[in-house]
């Protein structure tokens, strides 16, 4: 413990510290002022020269907020902080890979009638494509 303690001693770590700090706390706020279903699709930032900065997850959440900024300044000032405004910025979370559609198999009688298909359509346009699809169904 003694040598985590020796860490944070360090003024870049000290600092991080810090900022970590001040975040945590005006993340506390906006969680006691904003209605549940924002605080799922936002986050609070920081509290610089008395202006709230809010992350918003998308354009639907930073307006609905903006709609409510009235409210949320009158309990902030109920809660006796020194905040005399809120400024929303959208910060858009990146997506999740799509995931990969396992390939589908053609069960055994499938794959017959399409072989049977393709040699009687044999030299059209459809049996070619037909013959390919039942080549790589095998």
């Amino acid at each position: 413990m003694q040598r985590f303690n020796t860490l944070l001693k360090h003024p870049e770590l000290n600092a991080l510290n810090t900022r970590t700090q001040e975040t945590q706390a005006a993340q506390k706020i906006w969680e006691a002022i904003a209605p549940d279903n924002l605080t799922k699709f936002s986050r609070a930032s920081s509290i610089k020269n008395k202006q709230l900065n809010i992350y918003a997850d998308n354009n639907v959440a930073a307006a609905k907020i903006k709609l409510l900024l009235p409210s949320l300044l009158i309990q902030l000032q109920k809660q006796v902080c020194e905040v005399t405004a809120i400024r929303v910025k959208v910060q858009v979370k990146s997506s999740p890979q799509p995931k990969h559609k396992t390939p589908r198999k053609l069960t055994p009688a499938a794959v017959s009638s399409l072989k049977e298909l393709s040699v009687k359509l044999n030299g059209t346009a459809l049996g070619d494509a037909l013959n390919k699809l039942y080549k790589s169904a095998d």
